[in-house]
């Protein structure tokens, strides 16, 4: 129940006066002095409240603290040994005092709000000043739990009280407009999480778990670190909250999680008097491989760090630390035979020693002592005033408001800050005259300089403190680096790597990942419904490649480039085409060795012109024919080489025309072979029709044919080189392509028309009489060629690459021997090896036997 004393106003005969009246019970301070001007102090002396049953029949009893914390108990005393410190200087506050009143907020909000009332009502609450005037409290210095500040800070707000803060670190208490009169010596949380999300950048942890107490500390140091995770590689792997009201199963809900999650990086806000009883049940349970992230409000907790050994390597932020002198000497002087009626006095002896004082008065299952006893090893920290940090910033806190009353003292009328240049009056200083000077504050102390920003927050610094076990078997807080939030951005943290002590005595930095990272030439796969740190790595596709880890997309090669066999960089495509190769000099022979035999051939039939079987049905069309085939062989050269564009052109129409010549030639020689045995009939005439003028002119003009065919052909759309890309992805295929399919299948067309009225025609005159019938060849002759251009057709059309090339050269080189040989063959048979028949009666049969 929150006491509140309400001023009510009774009207006499005389005037009107005023007095307060107390509703219900108040706590004195643990301790006070007298002086001119009075500063508040609030710790959590105990780190738990115990709530009395109620039956809401009655009066509720008071709740009560416990758990006493000698480490709070330590930060009071330093209060109180800094404003004596001030007190004695003559620099600052000169002729002037400072007193101070210290109350216990038992670490509960419900219990902060009780002491700042009790510390606003002052020490006779009922001749209170709170009714008229100044405030008797000028300033208040606390809290420690960011909860119990806001509840403060909200209560001082309408008297405009500042309060400065040694250890609330929420980021909500920044806001100016809900929290006007709120100052602090510690950095804001907003720094903390920017300080461990870089942190996880530098060791590459990705994957992490996030547990956090049940108050505003936690809450909202979670909510700056996802922000400052959002756009990274960072993610959350769980997020878990010790509660409030601490039971065992939601705890143990929440170490069930911890130990199924393949997380091993856990980050903790977390107060140490929350964490001191979860970790209880985490060494129960057998959890071990966590690599523990501490936040400022553990992360120097000597009592964890003596308690659960399994904690070492374990790194966090710590407050800046410096120097208070004087304070252990100071600490000692604090005993039950100096403080015999403090009760928190007699708290500590028996936290301390173990044992309950002769002069306690309270109820004490200890033994009694005589004061003299040797300091517990694990409370050996309270005495330990080599690096304070907490203790550090009370002390700034406390000369904060002795510096601001100093400029307030000073000041003189004239040049005052207030309203017509006055200044304030001394004997009646109001907490927000107070506040003008304390925001306007900069003074130097242990070599650091202590102001505040707009916001009321003080320059972001921290060490970086790793939890290393000495040979003695003492666990140390070692400092392994810094983080300046003056520096620029990406140079505010600097760490040394090698002098970290990790958990569990790795050697190795931990690995906290959901996925392993990919290679170059994977990339990630997110899975489905899980977070985006959870992936799979899938092998880039073909023609694509990954040259970076964690690669989220494969990137396509340009045209003429291809992935190499690890997907990782582009080579140049291999560029194809039917080139002096093993096959392109294999078909260069064949062709060079078919135009050499058509040449010997045609030698021969000049050497032996004279003779019947060379001139039977017109010699001349022997030499045509030969000649035009020894064109036909050669044109397949043309075929072979890098594509250009004079040789696409070049091939086709060249092998269009000399086979249309060579064909046309053979139908002049079937016309002629077909009418000499006709003719022979009587009354028929039709030699005369067919001499040799006609026959020329019947090969010019079916030839013609061919040639104004390319002719057109190559004016509206030529045959070019043509880069294939398709086909083959990872190659490039130099190739000639056709231009219009439509003429190319018209030279093939005609040619294969002129080859099947030849073929019918010789077919008609096969079985005409005579020993050397030349229309049974012409006839076998027309069979192969027009068996090979059949078969050529789809295997043009299937062919790959440069073999589409080499099957037009094979089908070219075949067919043309197939007419050399069919024609030619029989004829140089008889010249060279059976002379005796190359006579005219043995070859029109009448030859006796």
């Amino acid at each position: 129940m929150i006491h509140i004393f309400l001023c009510i106003f009774h009207l006499s005969s005389a005037a009107m006066t005023s007095r307060c009246i107390p509703r219900g019970n108040f706590d004195l301070p643990v301790f006070m002095t007298s002086g001119d001007f009075t500063i508040g102090g609030i710790f959590p002396l105990h780190y738990r409240v115990e709530l009395p049953p109620t039956d809401y029949m009655k009066k509720p009893l008071t709740a009560m603290c416990r758990g006493f914390d000698p480490m709070a108990f330590h930060w009071a005393l330093t209060m109180g040994l800094a404003v004596e410190e001030i007190n004695n200087r003559k620099d600052l506050l000169p002729e002037h005092t400072l007193a101070y009143r210290i109350f216990d907020s038992c670490a509960t909000p419900v219990m902060a709000q009780k002491a700042v009332l009790a510390a606003l009502n002052g020490q006779d609450v009922v001749q209170s000043f709170m009714c008229s005037g100044a405030s008797p409290l000028l300033g208040l210095i606390g809290e420690s739990g960011s909860s119990q500040s806001i509840v403060v800070s909200r209560t001082l707000e309408p008297f405009r009280i500042p309060m400065i803060s040694y250890f609330s670190t929420c980021s909500c208490l920044s806001d100016r407009k809900q929290f006007p009169t709120f100052f602090r010596v510690v950095p804001s949380d907003d720094y903390q999480v920017k300080a461990i999300a870089q942190l996880l950048k530098r060791f590459d942890w990705t994957w992490i778990g996030v547990v956090t107490e049940d108050h505003d500390y936690g809450r909202f140091a979670l909510q700056g670190l996802k922000r400052e995770i959002e756009n990274t590689k960072i993610c959350l792997a769980y997020h878990e909250m010790i509660p409030k009201d601490y039971t065992q199963e939601r705890v143990l809900k929440i170490l069930k999680v911890m130990k199924e999650s393949t997380a091993k990086v856990v980050v903790v806000f977390s107060g140490e008097g929350e964490f001191y009883p979860f970790l209880t049940e985490f060494v129960a349970q057998n959890i071990t491989g966590i690599q523990w992230i501490a936040s400022e409000a553990w992360v120097t907790a000597s009592m964890l760090a003596e308690t659960y050994s399994f904690l070492d390597g374990t790194i966090g932020f710590a407050i800046r630390q410096g120097h208070v002198p004087g304070l252990q000497d100071y600490i000692r002087t604090v005993t039950p035979e100096r403080y015999p009626s403090i009760p928190q006095v007699q708290e500590l002896w028996e936290a301390l020693y173990g044992c309950s004082p002769s002069t306690s008065t309270l109820s004490s299952h200890l033994p009694s002592c005589t004061g003299k006893e040797i300091l517990r090893k694990e409370y050996s920290a309270y005495m330990n005033t080599s690096s304070p940090r907490v203790t550090y910033n009370v002390y700034k806190a406390v000369y904060a408001f002795a510096h601001s009353l100093h400029n307030l003292i000073e000041c003189r009328n004239g040049h005052g800050p207030f309203e017509n240049l006055s200044c304030a009056n001394l004997n009646n200083v109001f907490p927000w005259q107070l506040q003008h000077y304390l925001q306007e504050i900069s003074f130097s102390i242990s070599g650091e300089e202590v102001n505040f920003d707009i916001k009321g927050d003080a320059i972001p610094s921290y060490d970086l403190i790793n939890w290393q076990r000495s040979a003695s078997g003492d666990m140390q807080f070692i400092k392994v680096g810094l983080y300046d939030g003056a520096q620029h951005s990406g140079k505010e943290l600097v760490i040394e790597k090698q002098a970290i002590a990790w958990s569990n005595q790795q050697t190795k930095v931990p690995v906290s990942v959901c996925s392993n990272g990919c290679t170059p030439g994977y990339r990630k796969a997110v899975r489905h419904g899980q977070s985006l740190c959870c992936f799979d790595c899938v092998p880039c596709d073909i023609g694509k490649i990954s040259n970076q880890t964690d690669s989220v997309d494969c990137l396509s090669c340009p045209e003429d480039y291809w992935s190499n066999v690890n997907r990782t960089e582009c080579i140049q495509k291999v560029i194809e085409f039917l080139s002096h190769d093993a096959m392109g000099m294999t078909l260069t022979v064949i062709a060079v060795a078919g135009a050499f035999l058509t040449i010997t051939v045609l030698g021969i039939f000049l050497y032996n012109k004279g003779t019947p079987i060379v001139r039977v049905n017109n010699s001349e069309l022997s030499f045509f024919i030969l000649v035009s085939l020894t064109f036909c062989f050669l044109c397949a050269l043309i075929f072979i080489g890098e594509p250009t564009s004079w040789s696409c052109m070049l091939r086709h129409t060249a092998f269009s025309i000399t086979f249309s010549l060579c064909i046309s030639c053979i139908l002049g020689k079937t016309l002629v072979v077909l009418a000499a045995f006709t003719a022979t009939r009587p009354g028929n005439n039709i030699m005369k029709w067919l001499g040799p003028t006609q026959q020329r002119i019947i090969i010019f003009c079916c030839t013609l044919v061919q040639v104004l065919i390319c002719t057109v052909w190559l004016v509206v759309s030529p045959p070019f080189p043509y880069r294939n890309t398709k086909y083959q992805q990872s190659k490039i295929i130099l190739d000639c392509s056709v231009g219009s399919d439509l003429a190319f299948w018209c030279v093939l067309g005609y040619i294969g028309l002129l080859a099947c009225v030849c073929f019918f025609l010789a077919f008609l005159a096969r079985k005409l009489p005579g020993n050397f019938n030349e229309a049974k060849y012409i006839t076998f002759s027309m069979i192969i060629f027009c068996t090979v251009w059949l078969a050529f057709v789809p295997a043009y059309v299937s062919s790959p690459g440069k073999f589409t090339t080499a099957v037009e050269i094979f089908a070219i080189l075949a067919s043309s021997f197939g007419l050399l040989f069919c024609l030619f063959a029989p004829k140089c048979y008889i010249i060279l090896v059976k002379p005796e028949k190359n006579t005219k009666q043995h070859l029109i049969g009448k030859v006796t036997k």
